[in-house]
Formats: C-alpha cells, structure tokens, sequence
C-alpha cells in the first residue's frame, strides 16, 4: 500500500505546482513519466521548490493566476487542482484571493479539464469538516463550519470547490474526483507558515520557545507530504469520484508534538502557551476506511521518521 500507481498520463496540469505539496506532486509524476505543466502565480508558492525540476525535459513551468481563463501548450489528460493558499497564515493574509482560487480557480481548471477530456481531481480538505462533532471524521459527515469566522475563506471556498466539481461532473459529464487532505508535513514547508510542524521545528532550531495554543490538548493527524501524494495519485488513477479522506489516522496532541520535537532536535527550547486561534478545531482525525478498501492505499511513513526528515531539511534549509 501507498505505492505510486503504474503511469497512466502523458502530460499532467499542477495548478499550484509550485507549493509544498504541489512541487512534490510534480516529482512524483515526473517520475513516473507523466510529463507535467506547473501552474503557479506565486503567490504562495516558491519558484525554488520546483527549480530542480527545471531541466527536466518533461517540465513547464508556467506562471498564471488560475482566478483567470488560462491555456496550456499541450492538452493534458490529467489536471490537479492544488492551487490556493493553504496556511493560516497565508489565507488570513489573503482572503479574497483565496475565495478566488476556490470559485473561479476550480471553474477554470474544471473547464480546462473538460474541454481536454481529461480526468480531474480537486484537492480539497480536511477542513471541510470544521470544528466537527464526529470522531473520527468520515466522508459522510457534513462539517461544522461558521460561514463568517476568519477561517471561513478557506473552509467555505474549499466547500464551494467541493459543489462545483460534483456540478460539472454531473452535469457536464467531466471526469470529476475529490480528495480531503489532512494535515500534511514535510521538506519545502516554509517555517512561517503558521502550521505546528514547521513553526515548532523553526522555533525548536533556534533555541525560541514553542508556542503552543490553548492548553495543546487539541488533535491533529500528520500525514507525511510522500504519503500524500501516494493518496492524491492513487484516486486520480482509479477513477472514483469521491470525496475520499486522504491522510494519517495516528492522531496527537500539539502539546505532544511540541515536546516531540523539542525532544528529536535536541533543542533546549521550552514551551509557551500562546492564545488559541477563533474556531480552531479541538479535533482532527480521518476515518480512512474508503481509501483503504477502494484504493488499496494508506500512510507508510512513521511519524517518527516522517519529523526527523523534516528537522533534517530545516537543518539543511536554515531560511525555509
């Protein structure tokens, strides 16, 4: 399980390739020999997390704000929609920008994809779900979200992406899948953020104090980025439509993971307890019954090891 499905795609479409989990994504297909178009405005996303992939034959990098009708050179028979800001940090800073990555963003891909005759997946999230009342979360709970809280741009143009995608699948007939991510972790986070792994690594390197929230008793499921993409392609290549939960069901506290970190760099940090964030979920965790059953597929890497390769990129990336 978690293994990358057999090649399936000549030419692939990575809207937001040049994030963190999109630019591991454009490698993964890259190897697999799916030649792949990056779209990114740059925004969030980081021209040095795909310029490795620049020399390779099979990669484009194409800078475009996907709110806007765009084309791409070569018809794709895949297209993954990854594009929008993703952090606390960067969705509060930029709110209707995120709204638009959303709502036209996913119609623009969406009609790209359908006009190509290709398959589409949009990677939506956990955060659908909200501050939820079910634990674990399965695909068939509605959420708890407040509509008009600071956290609703992301959380309600994730919903809306969700709307709009089963919309075009049903009534224009587009080859349609939604994937839920949990949160997920690794190399090429950027260390400001906002998210607990790289904040708590950045702070831990540095000697700063970890800045917990609340009382840190809240939960959270780390899923390594490798891990991830594994999920994101292996519903991409089975054709379902979805939604599908996509992420690690060994859930920790933040006040864990904090010391957890501390304890795994070495650092003589202490930790400080900060105020918790408006409608920050208490927990987080994903039933991921259908992506086993149907994908065969579920999280490899150990948290454990998953952190220590994540400290060592930090380590090696001091300005990340």
């Amino acid at each position: 399980m978690g293994s990358l499905p057999a090649p399936a795609w000549e030419h692939a479409v990575v809207t937001g390739g040049a994030g963190f989990v999109g630019s591991h994504l454009c490698s993964a297909l890259l190897a697999a020999g799916t030649a792949v178009t990056c779209v990114d405005d740059f925004s969030t996303g980081l021209a040095g997390n795909v310029a490795e992939l620049g020399d390779h034959p099979g990669f484009t990098l194409q800078e475009a704000d996907v709110s806007q009708p765009f084309t791409v050179r070569r018809r794709p028979d895949l297209v993954l929609h990854l594009a929008s800001p993703a952090s606390p940090a960067d969705y509060l800073r930029l709110p209707l920008h995120t709204l638009d990555a959303g709502s036209l963003g996913t119609r623009n891909a969406l009609d790209l994809a359908h006009h190509s005759g290709a398959r589409f997946l949009l990677a939506s999230t956990s955060e659908v779900y909200g501050d939820p009342r079910e634990h674990p979360q399965n695909e068939r709970y509605w959420g708890h979200v407040n509509p008009v809280g600071p956290r609703s741009v992301y959380d309600e143009a994730k919903r809306f992406g969700e709307a709009l995608t089963t919309a075009h699948g049903s009534t224009r007939g587009t080859d349609t899948c939604v994937v839920r991510l949990f949160n997920t972790y690794g190399p090429r986070m950027r260390g400001y953020d906002g998210r607990a792994v790289p904040t708590f690594i950045r702070q831990a390197l540095a000697g700063e104090p970890l800045t917990v929230t609340g009382d840190g008793l809240q939960t959270r499921s780390l899923c390594y980025v490798d891990d991830t993409v594994a999920g994101i392609l292996a519903a991409a290549a089975h054709g379902m439509s979805g939604p599908v939960n996509i992420g690690n069901p060994s859930e920790l506290t933040m006040l864990d993971l904090a010391r957890w970190i501390i304890e795994l760099t070495g650092s003589a940090s202490r930790i400080a307890f900060v105020e918790r964030p408006t409608d920050d979920p208490a927990l987080r965790c994903p039933d991921i019954t259908l992506a086993r059953d149907k994908l065969q597929w579920e999280p490899l890497v150990a948290a454990e090891e998953g952190l220590r390769r994540t400290i060592a990129w930090f380590r090696a990336h001091p300005d990340g």
